[in-house]
């Protein structure tokens, strides 16, 4: 594993639970009645207290997605997160959808310990073509100055079909070599959804010396299975009220989750 994944998560297999910040200004979801940041802080502060190990600030409801964020999204997300950033506890991440750069961009400047994003590929999706670029990302990270900030690179994604003909253990284990992520994360085909328990353990088999996360769909009854095979996830439609997306988030179901995940790491 990278100095980064374990300069922020030591030898821990990480449970990352998702903030789903509210739809932004110019969205077509954006209800200006929604306190965004009032609503952020109430995932924050169940997510810390059930003992999440890191948060991570996503726009899932920016809904449809763009690849080209628009700079009002970001900064509004960087303003919410600033507004909070005295009451985290723990390391926290970001993910601006599917825009790389901005997601770059927003880890810097409000001082993300991570950066979640599909950095590589390419894929016929229901955005249009997806052609991210890794080595773009990375070299801006660099040149503001975070190199330490960690880069995990999603390599399925969702609402999305990879063009690339390779296996997917080939397209993971082509990205580490090529690309430097932090962590290798598998996914399902959309928010929520799980991955095949038989991906992860195939990417993690060519992969055993690089972080292997399940990125979606991670349920309560189903989170032990995946800490024996992977490095740790990432959770959030299974933390909701009635286990929706697009509720907020249970603290019961929250604190619930943790004591699962906390029995299968010992």
């Amino acid at each position: 594993m990278t100095m980064n994944f374990k300069s922020i998560f030591g030898e821990t297999k990480p449970v990352i639970g998702m903030v789903h910040i509210g739809a932004l200004p110019g969205s077509p979801l954006f209800d200006p009645a929604l306190d965004l940041v009032a609503s952020a802080r109430a995932d924050l502060l169940a997510l810390q207290k059930a003992g999440f190990d890191a948060v991570m600030f996503g726009n899932e409801n920016d809904r449809p997605y763009e690849f080209d964020v628009d700079t009002a999204s970001t900064a509004t997300m960087a303003v919410i997160i600033g507004q909070l950033k005295s009451e985290i506890t723990v390391p926290f991440g970001v993910n601006v959808l599917w825009d790389p750069m901005s997601s770059i961009a927003l880890g810097v400047a409000t001082g993300a310990a991570f950066v979640r994003e599909i950095f590589t590929g390419t894929y016929a999706s229901d955005m249009g073509p997806w052609t991210p670029d890794a080595g773009g990302a990375m070299r801006y990270r660099n040149r503001l100055g975070r190199p330490d900030m960690a880069m995990l690179y999603n390599v399925c994604a969702e609402f999305a079909h990879s063009l690339d003909q390779r296996s997917l253990p080939d397209r993971a284990r082509s990205a580490v070599f090529s690309s430097i992520p932090d962590a290798i994360l598998v996914s399902g085909q959309i928010t929520g959804e799980a991955a095949a328990l038989s991906d992860l353990e195939a990417v993690k088999a060519v992969l055993p010396g690089t972080a292997v996360m399940a990125n979606t769909g991670v349920k309560h009854d189903t989170v032990a299975d995946i800490l024996a095979i992977a490095d740790g996830c990432i959770v959030g439609s299974s933390l909701k009220v009635d286990g929706d997306t697009w509720n907020c988030i249970d603290p019961e179901r929250a604190s619930d989750f943790m004591d699962r995940a906390r029995a299968a790491r010992i």
